[in-house]
């Protein structure tokens, strides 16, 4: 039972912070899930795939509600959808399959890099000057292979990596974080049935396990979630949002280290 009250708790914190600061819960919710998982002592060479896979699905459902309301506000290019889902789906799918052949402690310090470097970004408030146009259907193809292969390898919904890419081709931030909500569904689509097939003929894996997904922490996590998304992008208004992204990267900081740590 407290394990079913810590995954709701994740899942309360990740949405409203995705809601808050339009960031991919993924950033917390897979750092927290591999320690979680360890306390449950699932199999200590899955327990990243785990948490990975988890992460993936749970946005699959988060990333609906999202991509909706931009929608709605009329922020979501769909030619850009439309032009770089083929490379994000073939990226995400390729990273999966990659993803099941390495092992746990990779999995960790390439996810730590990851963390530190999306909190250095927050911190220093880093952004690409719009110096291009978007590149033409195979430079859009390679640049979503690369942001759904690297979103498949740290368990998020690609934002991070997608909505610098648009404004540093000239579109407008507020269409680049609205479409990047409508390219986080195929990411988490792709890279959860990836994260599936790659370990469903596991043996060693925890029962209520769908491959890598582990279906309670799932449920937990989609709950919570999908509930406090909205309450976070309310408050987004009224908030000061500089402050808090800076609150944010010290917590990934300190998630980054902890992990780290769990390694020596």
């Amino acid at each position: 039972m407290e394990f079913w009250v810590l995954y709701l708790a994740v899942g309360v914190f990740a949405g409203f912070l995705a809601g808050l600061l339009g960031v991919g819960g993924g950033l917390v919710i897979v750092p927290v899930l591999a320690f979680i998982f360890t306390a449950q002592h699932f199999p200590a060479g899955q327990i990243m795939h785990l948490a990975l896979g988890t992460s993936l699905a749970s946005i699959m459902f988060t990333s609906v509600s999202s991509l909706r309301a931009h929608h709605g506000h009329g922020a979501v290019n769909w030619s850009v959808v439309r032009a770089i889902a083929p490379g994000i789906v073939a990226g995400t799918l390729a990273g999966s399959v990659l993803a099941a052949h390495l092992s746990t402690s990779f999995l960790k310090v390439f996810f730590v890099v990851f963390l530190y470097y999306v909190a250095v970004q927050m911190v220093l408030n880093i952004k690409p000057k719009p110096s291009r146009d978007l590149p033409g259907a195979a430079g859009m193809f390679g640049a979503g292979g690369v942001i759904g292969a690297v979103s498949s390898l740290v368990g998020i919904g690609g934002g991070t990596l997608s909505v610098p890419f648009m404004t540093w081709c000239n579109v407008k931030l507020h269409q680049a974080i609205g479409t990047s909500a409508a390219i986080g569904f195929p990411i988490a689509a792709a890279g959860a049935a990836g994260y599936i097939a790659n370990g469903w003929m596991l043996n060693d894996l925890p029962p209520y396990s769908l491959g890598f997904v582990y279906l309670p922490a799932l449920a937990g996590l989609v709950v919570a979630s999908v509930l406090t998304a909205p309450f976070g992008a309310r408050l987004a208004h009224r908030l000061p949002v500089a402050k808090l992204k800076k609150f944010f990267a010290l917590l990934l900081f300190t998630l980054g280290t902890r992990m780290l740590f769990s390694l020596l």
